[in-house]
């Protein structure tokens, strides 16, 4: 009877906890404990002085990507794997845990083409499990300088010490969070993929003639986390609300925006995945200028690329239908943020 009770209480607590109010005030009480932390400066202790080093986030070797999902940035984690110069790892914070043999599974989406596996850089890691945070893919998806997450530091630094070539981190996870990254790995390249928003969204479609432009605010289905980020990054950006945003378009379309604005201002060098796939010769040698990586293949790398075919978007909806919804979200974002 004891148990059965406890079990209401708790199922009761956690209904508590997802009520819109509640769940704002905490986030409030969050920040707040967040922004005493800025207040102070850790100063010498007056009893000893040791040497703090940062050995590891000073390090000018480290090369971070980012991107949304459905923007290429499989086909760019290939290339750096295929330079055979590097030590490339696949998307980090993936639920499925590369590192652990138990729980990655073995699928391989197809879509991605010249691919046989995600893990083998993660292979004999099992123990960074006692790091990794499942919250990580969903919540705090936004991250400033002052924010504090120690073991996604030393999850990420221990990925970097084990990588026996240069280390190449791939992420669609920090495109928020790149002010934090900045802050602790300052020497880091970041390299930034970004796609066209329209042919990227017919991407995250995995049905186009049930979500289709009439009928897409009833019949979406999320596949690649649109929903998942809204119901976090609403707090910061109230456009993604639902009930602010209903359309499924829309909010999709402020994401890949307000991931564009972040990956320019942080970000070493921000290349097109349309550049990548038609001007490749220019768009590798770019990138890798840039990341200061000598000695490429080149040529072989542009082998590896089979170019897409590009704006798939007018096989959805004439270019009206797209316009009307960018430029409602365009207007909202020049009263949140000062434009040019």
């Amino acid at each position: 009877m004891l148990k059965i009770l406890k079990l209401k209480a708790t199922s009761i607590f956690l209904k508590f906890l997802g009520v819109r109010d509640v769940e704002e005030k905490l986030i409030s009480i969050i920040r707040d404990t967040e922004k005493a932390s800025n207040k102070i400066v850790n100063a010498r202790n007056p009893y000893f002085n040791h040497k703090v080093t940062n050995e590891i986030s000073d390090r000018d070797d480290i090369v971070f990507v980012t991107s949304r999902f459905r923007s290429g940035s499989t086909l760019l984690w290939n290339l750096f794997r295929q330079t055979e110069l590097c030590t490339s790892y696949y998307e980090p914070f993936n639920e499925r845990r590369w590192f652990n043999p138990n729980f990655r599974g073995e699928n391989v989406d197809q879509t991605h083409r010249g691919v046989d596996d995600y893990w083998s850089e993660y292979n004999e890691m099992e123990d960074l499990e006692k790091l990794y945070d499942e919250d990580w893919i969903k919540h705090r998806l936004l991250m400033d300088e002052s924010s504090v997450d120690i073991n996604m530091k030393s999850y990420i630094e221990q990925l970097v010490t084990r990588a026996p070539k240069r280390p190449i981190l791939q992420f669609n996870r920090i495109d928020f969070r790149l002010p934090w990254v900045k802050q602790h790995f300052p020497n880091a390249k970041i390299l930034h993929l970004y796609r066209h928003p329209r042919d990227q969204w017919l991407s995250f479609l995995t049905d186009e003639k049930k979500m289709n432009k009439d009928q897409i605010e009833k019949t979406y289905s999320d596949a690649f986390y649109l929903d998942l980020w809204c119901e976090d990054l609403y707090k910061h950006f109230p456009v993604l609300d639902k009930k602010i945003t209903p359309h499924p378009y829309q909010r999709f379309y402020y994401i890949w925006k307000l991931s564009y604005l972040y990956g320019k201002k942080y970000a070493d060098i921000s290349i097109s995945f349309e550049d990548l796939t038609t001007d490749t010769n220019n768009a590798i040698k770019e990138i890798m200028n840039t990341v200061n990586l000598e000695n490429v293949p080149i040529k072989e790398l542009c082998d590896i690329i089979s170019p897409p075919k590009h704006n798939r978007w007018k096989t959805y909806a004439d270019e009206q239908w797209f316009i009307e919804h960018e430029n409602k979200c365009e207007q909202n974002l020049n009263l949140m943020f000062t434009h040019k």
